[in-house]
């Protein structure tokens, strides 16, 4: 064998030339299993190092048929799996789903339940906004922070409880109304929650915002530019820290929210650390936003007069033969909606939840569909994550706050 050909055969293992397992581009899956994917979440990363060239995201691991549920459940039984769209605010769930069928049916709520509705709606999104601060601080190591956060998200949590009986899953909401009216202790709790939360903002800002390291791992890392977010239809926080001036309650405002004052977080850069800070000022904003609530809700009744959907008193029902009927009918029959279409969108937490129901007549929707903010979200990680490294795609996941429950449904 002469000198070339030995040099050939030197280079062949297996019947295969070496440089086919010098190439450094890898294949490996962020999740979906992984405790830092935030849910069933799975996404392939090429890498080149620890450096990610180009990212897939797949989702469906958490498809439970939630919208093919709405049209097998009467609309009062579907109030439930609403919770388990976005658990870490499912009261902002709730309230957006009956008030998609209070616009079908042309029921306008009460004043009192119109006012309570904001106050439930803008403490479920300091919670929201709790959970995904706290949890990408914790992502990348900062915990102090994550138990300071978690100390109020338990104190909102108990506040629900002692509405609704329930935490995370509330089902708070009622067509037409409320399950109940507020407990006798809810306000002087929720005074002494707005008037000290935001003091723990501050304190967690001082240990954040001007922390190097924090800074290092949050600057330029995530990055959505104005164009991009517009063109993956982003919305909520994640639109507004790119740049992009746009809430739904100041711009297409429901219930009252023309009639309190707030102020909008813009960033500029679109990355982790803009959604920081704007998430940081959202807390802040909410927590005025309930002082508001609380000094202008008025008395009366949480119900709306109006036989078709209101439940009766249970004194009423253990006393009353025609109220027992009426009670009877609406959980075992369902209320009557009349034929129509109609969409309602809200500013959720993580930005548009919208319901699109169609109704043929009677106690179920012939479709029933979901605009989740969770699914354009998702879409765009992929993009948002190639050039940065992997640590990196763990501090950006967090900071869009993707939720399962409501990417899959």
């Amino acid at each position: 064998m002469g000198k070339e050909d030995s040099h050939e055969w030197d280079n062949l293992v297996d019947g295969k030339n070496l440089s086919d397992f010098y190439n450094p581009n890898v294949l490996i899956n962020i999740g979906p299993a992984h405790p830092a994917m935030h849910g069933t979440l799975r996404v392939m990363c090429r890498i080149n190092g620890e450096t990610i060239e180009d990212s897939a995201c797949e989702l469906g691991y958490l498809h439970r048929g939630i919208e093919k549920l709405g049209e097998a459940k009467t609309y009062h039984q579907w109030i439930v799996y609403t919770d388990r769209l976005n658990y870490c605010s499912a009261l902002n769930n709730n309230i957006a789903y009956c008030m998609t069928v209070e616009n079908l049916m042309g029921i306008s709520v009460t004043e009192r339940c119109m006012w309570v509705r904001m106050m439930l709606m803008e403490l479920s999104r300091i919670i929201d906004h709790i959970i995904c601060v706290a949890i990408n601080a914790l992502d990348m190591g900062a915990m102090t922070v994550f138990w300071l956060m978690y100390h109020w998200r338990e104190e909102a949590y108990t506040m629900i409880e002692s509405l609704c009986g329930m935490r995370l899953t509330t089902s708070a909401s009622r067509v037409g109304g409320m399950c109940r009216d507020l407990p006798d202790d809810f306000i002087p709790r929720l005074q002494k929650f707005v008037k000290e939360f935001p003091l723990s903002l501050n304190e967690i800002d001082g240990l954040l915002t001007s922390n190097r390291i924090w800074i290092d791992r949050t600057k330029g890392v995530g990055v959505l530019s104005k164009t991009e977010a517009l063109k993956f239809s982003i919305t909520g926080p994640c639109l507004r820290a790119s740049g992009i001036d746009l809430d739904l309650r100041r711009d297409r405002p429901y219930y009252a929210y023309n009639d309190v004052k707030f102020d909008v977080a813009i960033g500029t850069h679109g990355d982790v650390y803009d959604r920081y800070l704007v998430r940081m000022e959202e807390m802040r904003q909410s927590a005025r936003i309930i002082e508001q609530c609380i000094a202008k809700l008025p008395g009366g009744s949480i119900w709306v007069d109006d036989s078709r959907v209101r439940i009766p008193d249970k004194k009423d029902v253990y006393t009353k033969m025609e109220v027992l009927i009426q009670h009877f009918k609406i959980f075992m029959e369902g209320i009557d909606v009349p034929p129509g279409e109609v969409y309602t969108g809200v500013e959720g937490p993580n930005g548009e939840l919208g319901f699109y129901i169609v109704s043929r007549g009677g106690p179920k929707a012939w479709r029933m569909r979901i605009k989740s903010p969770s699914f354009m979200l998702f879409q765009s990680f992929e993009h948002s994550i190639v050039g940065d490294k992997i640590p990196d795609a763990i501090a950006a996941l967090g900071s869009v706050n993707i939720i399962a429950g409501e990417l899959d449904r």
